[in-house]
């Protein structure tokens, strides 16, 4: 069996790397996205509204976490831009593999990101329930799930995320269709 490299996530069936799935994305490209998102997370926690007569209110945590990631984020940024030049000036910021020409990876990748957002527009509407069977339903189809207990897991554990969320922690989720069947 041969044995996985550092820095090689994807294995096959039995275990060992599959150069196929691997792709190179520079530390500088995951800064950047890193430093954009603590940034943004910061602008954004400077509307939370203060707590009268403490000088800790609710933007404090989400803070510190936003400039932690702000600083790991140049340190990525920093790291990526010597590796690159350490490779030379042809070195790729994005290189892509095998499975980015592969429609089946791509597709997979498109419903991955699709699902999130039919999640994000419909669960209002649908209710918590009928969306995370039909979300976990079609992740499940990508993913090779055999058809025969996609739709069953999908619905139990969209119940059992529904019970721990809405009784256990008190989550107010939405029912949308099934407003008038709520327990």
């Amino acid at each position: 069996m041969r044995q996985t490299t550092l820095g090689s996530p994807f294995r096959g069936n039995d275990g060992t790397a599959s150069r196929d799935l691997a792709m190179k994305i520079n530390d500088a490209v995951w800064g950047a996205l890193f430093l954009l998102l603590g940034v943004v997370i910061l602008v954004h926690v400077q509307s939370f509204s203060t707590i009268p007569g403490q000088k800790v209110g609710p933007a404090l945590f989400p803070g510190v976490i936003a400039v932690a990631l702000s600083v790991c984020a140049l340190i990525l940024i920093a790291k990526g831009i010597a590796a690159r030049r350490h490779a030379g000036e042809r070195a790729a910021w994005i290189a892509p593999d095998a499975w980015v020409r592969s429609p089946r990876h791509v597709l997979a990748l498109f419903l991955v990101i699709g699902v999130n957002v039919f999640y994000i527009l419909l669960v209002d509407r649908l209710g918590f329930i009928l969306t995370g069977t039909i979300y976990l339903a079609l992740l499940f189809a990508v993913f090779g799930v055999r058809l025969r207990n996609n739709l069953p897991l999908a619905l139990v554990i969209t119940l059992v995320i529904h019970y721990a969320f809405y009784k256990l922690l008190r989550v107010p989720l939405p029912w949308g269709l099934l407003q008038n069947w709520a327990w």
